[in-house]
């Protein structure tokens, strides 16, 4: 399939060279001309602006869309919309709000043109790992797209089968899923991301007290030097716990015991608020997830250990660079 996209940072590239691995043709913009020039440099045809990729583009067109949830989405989303004919397919993969996806989509519909919302997670691993992918959207409109989804899966690998999985969705074990109507992708990736706050914020806690153990207010004989590298890498093979996450914080540990390189000072991306919005709206109770997100408001005024560790798992699967401490 021959698509474009738009945005190449570090998931909007990385998709369009996992899609030409796959057989896909790329038509790509950015406004920057080396990060065009990069991926063009291995295979990708290159555009000089929305118009001229949409020139470029076989009908019924897709591009994909990979910026930054706000404004510069929506202004891409628009124009694209402008141009675009009955039948064509934008696609957000980024992390736009849901209320928005719903929004759009009905202003499209309008126009014909179909809106398709992809919540994506796989960070700047994706290219190895291959994404996965949370879909909203028209029925129809997913599987024309097909292709495109499957070749960005990361697909079965060697997890074992969930039992008594018979008559459910078969994309699932590949890795993607067709959430339901335009809105419903990215609110589950918006509620994953607030669970990813949560399981990241135990193991920092859960970390800083081991660390703490060696502090002066204790005991002499209650002092033990924990190893935090060693101790990850134990819990990585046969713990319950175990996780890409802990492989990512077994990787910071290994060279870095301290995390000096860490500032501790830990952003929050929007989803998390919006999963603890969401609770608010539907009556649900998520003290953990809430805990989680207030942890990194405060990790903007002092820092523990643990908040380094936070900083060291959001760079080891996202590439986030955070505070001064770099």
């Amino acid at each position: 399939m021959k698509l474009g996209v738009i945005g190449l940072g570090r998931m909007g590239g990385n998709i369009s060279l996992r899609l030409m691995k796959h057989g896909h043709e790329c038509v790509v913009f950015d406004h920057s001309e080396k990060a065009i020039d990069g991926i063009v440099g291995q295979g990708a045809a290159k555009s000089d602006g929305l118009e001229d990729m949409i020139r470029q583009l076989p009908s019924p067109r897709v591009v994909w869309v990979m910026l930054p949830a706000g404004h510069i989405t929506e202004e891409t989303v628009q124009a694209l919309g402008g141009m675009m004919q009955k039948g064509d397919i934008i696609i957000d993969g980024g992390n736009t709000m849901y209320k928005d996806d719903i929004r759009r989509a009905k202003v499209l519909r309008e126009k014909g043109v179909v809106y398709i919302d992809v919540g994506t997670s796989g960070g700047i691993w994706g290219l190895q790992r291959g994404y996965c992918m949370m879909i909203g959207g028209d029925e129809e409109a997913v599987k024309h797209i097909d292709p495109i989804l499957s070749a960005l899966a990361p697909g079965e690998g060697n997890i074992d089968k969930t039992p008594h999985r018979e008559g459910r969705n078969p994309t699932s074990e590949q890795g993607y899923l067709h959430c339901g109507p335009a809105g419903a992708g990215h609110f589950v990736k918006m509620v994953h991301n607030g669970i990813e706050y949560a399981i990241m914020q135990a193991y920092a806690e859960g970390f800083d007290v081991l660390k703490n153990k060696n502090g002066h207010e204790l005991a002499e004989d209650e002092r033990f030097d924990l190893h935090m590298g060693d101790i990850a890498e134990m819990w990585r093979r046969g713990s319950v716990i175990s996780s890409w996450l802990l492989d990512l914080t077994a990787q910071a540990l290994a060279t870095d015991e301290n995390l000096e390189k860490f500032s501790g000072d830990v952003s929050d991306s929007g989803e998390g608020r919006w999963t603890i919005d969401a609770a608010v709206e539907e009556a649900v109770p998520v003290p953990v997830l809430a805990a989680s997100l207030f942890a990194r408001f405060r990790s903007r005024q002092q820092h523990t250990y643990g908040e380094k560790m936070l900083s060291a798992m959001r760079f080891g699967f996202g590439g986030h660079v955070e505070g001064s401490g770099r």
